[in-house]
């Protein structure tokens, strides 16, 4: 049982990820999260409204059940198969930087607490940033065309030219933020 409550490296996810990704290659259907929104949207009549959402949604219902299992198994390895707050290992000159920025969780709580903790909700900025940043997601996954598990990782491994440029512009993106944007903001 110890095995399981231990943080696992990164290629056994991958192995997981790979095997999962044939699996739907060989039943002739791609992944990606962000689908599921305009599935749900389509089944609550918005294709009555919207061409967009005119579609046969109940194709999808595999891509629900696949999020509503992630969901579900993200909360029980949470809350049963995992050290209390278990702290994600990162560099330290990492940690130092995101201190000075006023993260004192880093490197000690798995997310940072001062965001997702409930002291994050005592500051009005820090609930606009998150609302902000959640518009900018879900914007940006439709514009892209999908999300960065749609594109990364079903796009990429059907040679799809577009993921490729979205994936390069996700990294962009990142790279951007973490090193100009996040300091100005925080």
């Amino acid at each position: 049982m110890e095995i399981i409550l231990q943080p696992w490296p990164w290629y056994i996810g991958g192995i997981f990820i790979g095997i999962t990704l044939i699996l739907l290659l060989l039943m002739g259907k791609t992944f990606g999260f962000s689908s599921n929104l305009r599935v749900m949207c389509a089944a609550m009549g918005a294709g009555k409204s919207c061409d967009f959402f005119c579609f046969n949604w109940k194709a999808q219902t595999w891509n629900l059940l696949f999020l509503v299992g992630t969901i579900i198994g993200g909360f029980i390895a949470y809350h049963y198969l995992s050290w209390d707050n278990a702290a994600v290992p990162i560099n330290e000159i990492t940690v130092e930087k995101l201190n000075q920025l006023g993260f004192e969780s880093a490197g000690k709580a798995y997310v940072p607490t001062e965001l997702f903790g409930n002291e994050g909700f005592d500051s009005i900025k820090t609930i606009i940033i998150l609302l902000v940043a959640g518009f900018l997601v879900g914007f940006g996954s439709r514009y892209a065309g999908g999300c960065t598990s749609g594109h990364a990782i079903s796009g990429l491994s059907n040679f799809q030219l577009p993921s490729l440029i979205a994936v390069i512009g996700f990294f962009i993106g990142g790279l951007i933020m973490v090193h100009l944007l996040f300091p100005l903001i925080f």
